[in-house]
C-alpha cells in the first residue's frame, strides 16, 4: 500500500508541476504494473485513453475495469480497446470502486458529469486523469476544488495542445521576452462545416451537457492562452449567438438516417459508413437513446455558434478571442502585441500555408496516432520595433494534434520527469482557469455585463500563474 501511496502522491506532484525523477518507479517495481480505470466509452476514451494506452504502454500499465452507463457500449470497449479478458466493465460506478483500488481513473464521460466521478474518485483516495474540459459551471468547479483541497489527492487535466512543439516554441519566445513585455494577443479559432458541424450532431449542442463550446472547444484555446500569457484572467466581457444551426422546430426528433432531405443536405453525414460509429453508437442507441446522427437544425441545440470574448488579464495583457463553427476552412491565428514588437502564428490557413490535406480529412488527421505523416517546416513570425522580420521555423507533424498527444502521455506514463522550464503539464487550477473563462462569458452574453472571475470561486486571479 505504502508503494501505491507514493505514486499517488507523485501524480499529484506532477500536476502540481514539481520535478520527480521518475513518476512510475516505485508502482511499477513493486506491483508489475499501473492499475488504471476508464470511465465514459465513447470514441474519445475508446481511442486516445483507451486503445492507445494499451499500444503504447501495456509494459507499465493495465485496465482493471471499464464503465460507462451504457451496457453496449462498455462491452463493445472491451473489444475496440483490447484489454484483455481479466479487465471488468460495469456500468454502475459505484459497484465498480467498491471491487477495485486503482492507481488512477480516467474520467472521459460528457463534460456535465466529469465533476460526479473526479469527486467520488477522490473521496475514494485515487487521483484522476480528466480530459478536458475540467467541467461545466462555476459551481461543479468549486465541488471539485472543494474535493480536492478535503481528499488530499490530485486532478490532472488532460491539455495535450499545450505539448505540440509549435505550441512550446511559442511559449519559448514569449519567455525569452523576443518582444518584449506582452500587452495584448488577438485569436482567432475556425472550425469547418464538417469538424464544426460534428459538435451541434452530438451532446454537445446542448448546454445542459456540454457548457456550450465556450466550455467544452474554447476550454482548449483558453487554456493555451493563459499558458503563453503566464497569467490568469480577471475580467471578461462576451458576446454570443445561434443563428446557423438549430431553430427549425419541424426537425424535432429527425437525424440524418431518417430525414426526408438527406438528398439535398450538404451537412447529411452517413453513419452506417463508419464500422466504428456503428457498432459504438448506432448498435447501442435502444440502451440509452443516444443518437449520434442527430439533426444540426434541431430545435434543442441551444448553444452558440458564434462566439466572440474580451478578457482583461491580472497582468493588464488584454485578449480578443473569436470562435467561428462554420467556416469553409479550419485553422487558426494568433498575434502578440509587446513593448519590443509582435509575434503571428497560424495554422492551416489556406492563403498562408500550403495546406496538403482536404478539409474533410483535417480533422480525422489531427486524432491519427499512427505516427504516418511526416514532419514539415511551419513558421512564426517575429517582427521588431525598428528591427528586420524573423521567421522562426518549428518541426510540424499533423498526426495527434500536432505531436502533442504522445508528449503528455510519454510525460504522464514514461518520462523522467526533468525539470520542464515550458511548465506544460496541467492541474486543478489550470482546469479552473480555463473553464471559468468560458463560464464567465456564457454569463456575460446572458446578462450583458463584465463578470469578475474571482466573483466565481474561491479561486482569485494572480498577475502570474501559480503552478
Amino acid at each position: 500500500m505504502q508503494n501505491r501511496r507514493e505514486f499517488l502522491n507523485t501524480v499529484g506532484m506532477i500536476a502540481a508541476g514539481a520535478v520527480v525523477s521518475n513518476p512510475l518507479k516505485a508502482s511499477v517495481l513493486a506491483d508489475g504494473k499501473l492499475k488504471l480505470v476508464l470511465v465514459g466509452t465513447g470514441i474519445r476514451g475508446n481511442s486516445f485513453w483507451g486503445k492507445r494506452l494499451v499500444d503504447e504502454y501495456s509494459d507499465i500499465l493495465e485496465f482493471v475495469a471499464l464503465v460507462d452507463h451504457n451496457p453496449g457500449r462498455v462491452a463493445y470497449a472491451k473489444e475496440f480497446i483490447g484489454v484483455g479478458p481479466d479487465c471488468k466493465t460495469y456500468t454502475d460506478f459505484d459497484e465498480m470502486i467498491q471491487n477495485h483500488a486503482p492507481d488512477l481513473i480516467i474520467v472521459t464521460t460528457p463534460d456535465a458529469t466529469h465533476h460526479r466521478f473526479i469527486i467520488k474518485s477522490l473521496e475514494n483516495g485515487v487521483d484522476v486523469l480528466t480530459e478536458k474540459p475540467l467541467t461545466t459551471d462555476e459551481y461543479k468547479c468549486q465541488e471539485i476544488l472543494d474535493a480536492e483541497r478535503r481528499y488530499k489527492r490530485k486532478v490532472i487535466v488532460g491539455f495535450n495542445y499545450r505539448w505540440s512543439p509549435y505550441a512550446t516554441e511559442i511559449k519559448e519566445l514569449l519567455m525569452k521576452k523576443t518582444i518584449g513585455d506582452l500587452v495584448s494577443v488577438d485569436f482567432s479559432w475556425m472550425l469547418n462545416t464538417d469538424h464544426g458541424a460534428s459538435y451541434f450532431r452530438r451532446w454537445h449542442g446542448q448546454r445542459e451537457w456540454s457548457g456550450t463550446l465556450l466550455i467544452h472547444k474554447a476550454t482548449h484555446h483558453f487554456d493555451l492562452l493563459n499558458w503563453w500569457i503566464d497569467s490568469d484572467p480577471d475580467e471578461v466581457f462576451a458576446r454570443g449567438d445561434l443563428e446557423f444551426y438549430g431553430n427549425r422546430s419541424e426537425k424535432s426528433g429527425v437525424n440524418c438516417r431518417s430525414c426526408d432531405e438527406k438528398s439535398t443536405c450538404p451537412f447529411f453525414w452517413d453513419i452506417l459508413k463508419s464500422k466504428t460509429e456503428y457498432e459504438l453508437y448506432v448498435k447501442n442507441e435502444k440502451y440509452d437513446g443516444y443518437i449520434r446522427d442527430n439533426c444540426l437544425f434541431r430545435p434543442e441545440i441551444n448553444i452558440y455558434d458564434k462566439m466572440n470574448v474580451s478578457v482583461k488579464y491580472a497582468n493588464n495583457v488584454y485578449l480578443n478571442y473569436m470562435l467561428t463553427t462554420y467556416s469553409p476552412w479550419e485553422g487558426w491565428r494568433v498575434a502578440f502585441n509587446g513593448t519590443d514588437g509582435r509575434i503571428e502564428a497560424f495554422l492551416d490557413v489556406p492563403y498562408l500555408d500550403n495546406v496538403q490535406v482536404s478539409q474533410e480529412e483535417l480533422h480525422a488527421a489531427e486524432m491519427d496516432q499512427s505516427g504516418s505523416f511526416e514532419n514539415r517546416l511551419k513558421p512564426i513570425i517575429v517582427h521588431k520595433l525598428w528591427g528586420k522580420q524573423e521567421v522562426v521555423n518549428v518541426d510540424f507533424n499533423r498526426g495527434g494534434h500536432g505531436g502533442g498527444d504522445e508528449r503528455l502521455q510519454d510525460q504522464i506514463f514514461r518520462k523522467n520527469q526533468e525539470q520542464d522550464m515550458h511548465k506544460h503539464m496541467a492541474g486543478t487550477r489550470d482546469g479552473a482557469m480555463s473553464i471559468l473563462i468560458g463560464t464567465a462569458a456564457r454569463n456575460s452574453i446572458e446578462m450583458g455585463q463584465s463578470v469578475k472571475i474571482g466573483s466565481l470561486t474561491t479561486l482569485q486571479p494572480r498577475a502570474k500563474r501559480l503552478v
